[in-house]
C-alpha cells in the first residue's frame, strides 16, 4: 500500500509539474531541453548557427515553434560549409526566400519519429524507408551497420550523428550533410 501511495504521488507530481523523463542531450555545446521547442533549443547550439540564420531568413521560426509535432533532420554548420562556395549566401538573399523555404522544409517530416521508429520503418521496408517531407519531397532512410543514413533526391547521403534530441514539439536528429530536394 505504501508503494502504491508513493507511485500515485509521483504520477500526480509529474502531471502537475509537467516533468518529463525525456533525456536532455548536449548539441553544439548546449543542453537541449525536452521542455523547449525546436527553435528555442536550436538557437543555443553553436553547431547550428547557419541553420538558425536560414530558418529566420526563411520566416520559418513561427512554424518550427508551433505545436507540431515535427521530426527535423538538422544539418550542422560544417554540413552547410560543404555546399559549393556561395550557396548559403545565395540562399539567404531575400529574393531566394521561397527556394530556401523548400530546402529547409525538405529536412522536416510531419510527426515525431524517434530513431527506434525510423529503424523499425527501415526494417519493415526491407532495408529502406521513405519519409515524406513537409516540402512534399521524399527522403530515404537506411541503415549502414548501426548508423542511420538519410538519402536525398539528388543521391546525397547524410549520417545521423546525434539521434533523439527530444523537443516539446517533436524531435531533432543532427545530420552531417545538407539534404537537397
Amino acid at each position: 500500500m505504501k508503494n502504491l501511495k508513493f507511485q500515485l504521488v509521483l504520477v500526480m507530481s509529474i502531471l502537475v509539474t509537467g516533468f518529463s523523463y525525456a533525456q536532455t542531450k548536449m548539441v553544439g555545446g548546449a543542453k537541449m531541453y525536452p521542455t523547449k521547442n525546436i527553435v528555442e533549443n536550436a538557437v543555443n547550439s553553436k553547431d547550428h548557427t547557419t541553420l538558425v540564420a536560414a530558418v529566420k531568413a526563411a520566416d520559418l521560426v513561427e512554424t518550427l515553434s508551433s505545436k507540431g509535432p515535427f521530426t527535423v533532420f538538422a544539418p550542422t554548420n560544417s554540413a552547410f560549409g560543404n555546399l559549393p562556395e556561395g550557396t548559403v549566401e545565395t540562399l539567404l538573399k531575400p529574393e531566394n526566400k521561397k527556394q530556401l523555404q523548400t530546402v529547409l522544409t525538405y529536412h522536416v517530416v510531419a510527426g515525431k519519429f524517434n530513431a527506434k521508429d525510423v529503424i523499425a520503418a527501415i526494417e519493415k521496408g526491407n532495408g529502406m524507408a521513405e519519409l515524406k517531407t513537409v516540402s512534399g519531397g521524399t527522403l530515404t532512410a537506411m541503415l549502414d551497420g548501426k548508423s542511420v543514413k538519410i538519402k536525398d533526391s539528388k543521391g546525397n547521403i547524410s549520417t545521423v550523428t546525434i539521434a533523439d534530441v527530444n523537443q516539446s514539439n517533436g524531435v531533432i536528429h543532427v545530420i552531417d550533410t545538407v539534404l537537397l530536394p
